[in-house]
């Protein structure tokens, strides 16, 4: 049996093919009876869309690239399944590739893995500079998440610096005064660790503690592994901290391993928060505190932005944000996070 046309809903329907089709683009201005009648048409048809065909219509592919550092990391896992849903929304397919953090494979995905079969990417950095996101004549759209690289790129992100000030403050505000960042970096780089790092100082300075660079710890990789040998090193080397600021969950997870190992108990002897709030940390013994990002949020805002550029770059541009071309202007959007707090910190204070 031949598959049913658009043709068809409309003659099955009682109009036309162009009514069917704002149907199925859902346009405003059709009547609720005529959208009810065409609705049941295509259902009692079992008519589908031909997405492929109507992307390339419009000269795209339909695909968009997510590209992560690792996809076993519990976040950026997290991640996806939101960017999926909300590509979903929009007809979008999503390609998900791991960049493994180095430089080569995420040039490769910057340019569009040297083909046309991608439409948009959205890009979670962690090797590229900012060199390298200038003269990209010719590659396609892309929204950078957590790296802020130069303000000239679509970026999205929660307020780091912020919510590390707010978490390492809550350990303050609990009596713990020597905090130790697990993973920190202490320079002027513009990544998501130089961020957390800056609002760790910042919230010390806010409490007159004064800073000890030897209290930040530092991590080859942001794993389990690596926050357990961070921490198993520092009780080594005679360090007493009561307090951890994780710069993730999975660094917050290995530390609290490393502080069972060494009869340290959590929260009472030592307060842990990490970053992100993986569904792991909500079943570690002691669950764990740490700061929640909007996830939905992240992958919403950056589906939205990729998909207004690539509507510029194939199609008629969306709504303008005032300009007179209707060009949308370089964003850089910061979406909400939340402290949430759990066993690892809450219910033992000191004074």
């Amino acid at each position: 049996m031949a598959r049913p046309r658009i043709k068809d809903v409309a003659r099955h329907a009682g109009v036309s093919e162009k009514t069917v089709s704002n149907v199925i683009n859902d346009y405003a201005h059709v009547s609720d009876r005529t959208r009810r009648v065409v609705r049941e048409a295509i259902e009692q048809l079992g008519y589908r869309v031909n997405l492929a065909g109507r992307h390339l219509r419009k000269g795209r592919t339909g695909i968009i690239a997510l590209v992560v550092p690792e996809l076993d990391i519990p976040y950026f896992a997290e991640l996806a399944r939101h960017v999926i849903r909300e590509a979903e929304q929009c007809s979008l397919t999503v390609l998900i590739h791991q960049s493994g953090a180095d430089r080569a494979h995420e040039l490769a995905a910057l340019a569009g893995f040297g083909s046309t079969f991608v439409d948009g990417i959205i890009l979670s950095p962690l090797a590229l500079t900012a060199d390298d996101l200038r003269d990209r004549a010719g590659a396609p759209p892309t929204v950078l998440l957590g790296e802020l690289l130069e303000e000239g790129a679509d970026h999205v992100a929660i307020d780091n610096e912020r919510a590390a000030r707010e978490a390492t403050g809550h350990l303050i505000g609990l009596g713990r005064r020597t905090v130790l960042a697990v993973g920190g970096r202490d320079d002027a780089g513009l990544g998501t660790a130089e961020a957390r790092t800056r609002g760790y100082r910042a919230a010390l300075a806010d409490a007159g503690i004064p800073y000890d660079p030897a209290a930040l710890l530092p991590v080859g990789s942001f794993r389990m592994p690596d926050g357990a040998e961070a921490v198993a090193r520092a009780l080594g080397e005679g360090m007493r901290p009561d307090a951890l600021l994780c710069l993730n969950d999975q660094l917050a997870l290995g530390a609290l391993r490393a502080l069972h190992e060494h009869g340290v108990r959590v929260p009472e002897d030592v307060a842990v928060i990490g970053f992100d709030d993986v569904e792991g940390g909500r079943f570690s013994v002691p669950t764990l505190s740490t700061v929640a990002p909007d996830k939905a949020a992240v992958a919403r805002v950056a589906v939205q932005l990729l998909q207004r550029r690539i509507e510029e770059a194939t199609g008629p541009a969306g709504a303008s944000d005032g300009a007179e071309s209707g060009v949308l202007s370089p964003q850089d959007r910061i979406v909400a996070h939340r402290l949430v707090l759990r066993e690892s910190t809450e219910g033992h204070e000191r004074r």
